[in-house]
């Protein structure tokens, strides 16, 4: 069947497309009614103090909030043939498979990700067997080992046998990577995955990110109180303050023309490597 010349000129929808998302807890609403889209192949960065509502915000598009938490709105998830589900409202078992299948989601501290007394390569192969529960031995083994070197992870065939506590914090985040991009999601959620790492590591994973994101085609909403990390990857940046997003655009103009005082706060408050040091940083009006 011929596709009509209208059919070809239809704009492809975003890969995520979150509208009046609001997260109540017991009574008391945390975020109030944001909106915002992910377009394929691009990274969104979700910017906000502790407490404004960001991780929340992720937790529920995995669905992964305790049955306390009251969540409205619609977060649509789009197919490979353009397709739309809204994530809110699909059964238990279909989002279960959506999971590290289509998304997968990348945590800022390691150690809670891993179990402290399971080998590394096995916490890999988890992730793949949820999905994949016939796969052989040996090709999960070749599928964990390749994870292990996209990711850089030094002498993958040694080291697969060796538990978390063996590794630094970086090669920690490294691991959690690849159980994250195993199943070859098309959308990664990255909830500050470098906050707890030093800058030089810090850098390095950011990098790892970028390279995947290029090599995997990858999506991702990359989330973290600190502007200038998400100015190294994002595409598009949302700014959170209370639950609310405040402001949003392109990176370009959200880090050189801020528009809103929350973000122009919080740009003062970073400091740079020409911050002059007797000046005492800006403060981003976070708390009243």
């Amino acid at each position: 069947m011929q596709k009509s010349p209208e059919s070809e000129h239809l704009p492809t929808p975003p890969l995520l497309s979150v509208r009046d998302l609001r997260i109540s807890f017991s009574g008391r609403e945390c975020v109030h009614g944001i909106s915002f889209d992910l377009a394929r192949g691009e990274t969104l960065g979700l910017v906000g103090e502790s407490g404004s509502g960001k991780s929340a915000t992720s937790l529920a598009m995995m669905r992964l909030l305790p049955p306390s938490a009251a969540v409205s709105g619609s977060i649509t998830f789009s197919q490979p043939d353009c397709a739309t589900e809204d994530l809110l409202h699909l059964p238990e078992e279909t989002m279960r498979r959506h999971r590290c299948q289509s998304i997968a989601m990348i945590f800022q501290e390691p150690m809670t990700a891993l179990n402290p007394v399971m080998k590394v390569g096995r916490q890999i192969a988890e992730a793949l067997l949820a999905h994949a529960p016939h796969t052989s031995r040996h090709e999960v083994r070749e599928r964990v080992l390749q994870a292990m070197r996209e990711v850089a992870l030094p002498d993958p065939e040694r080291r697969i046998d060796d538990y978390p506590h063996q590794f630094s914090g970086g090669q920690r985040q490294r691991i959690v990577i690849a159980m994250a991009l195993i199943n070859k999601p098309r959308l990664l959620i990255a909830d500050e995955p470098t906050t707890a790492l030093d800058v030089t590591v810090q850098a390095q994973i950011l990098a790892l990110l970028k390279r995947l994101r290029a090599e995997h085609n990858l999506s991702m909403l990359f989330i973290s109180h600190d502007l200038a990390v998400v100015s190294q990857v994002a595409d598009h940046a949302a700014v959170m303050q209370h639950g609310t997003i405040v402001e949003q655009g392109s990176a370009a103009q959200i880090f050189t023309h801020p528009q809103h005082p929350y973000t122009r706060g919080l740009l003062a408050s970073s400091p740079s490597m020409t911050t002059p040091r007797d000046r005492p940083l800006g403060k981003a009006g976070i708390r009243d």
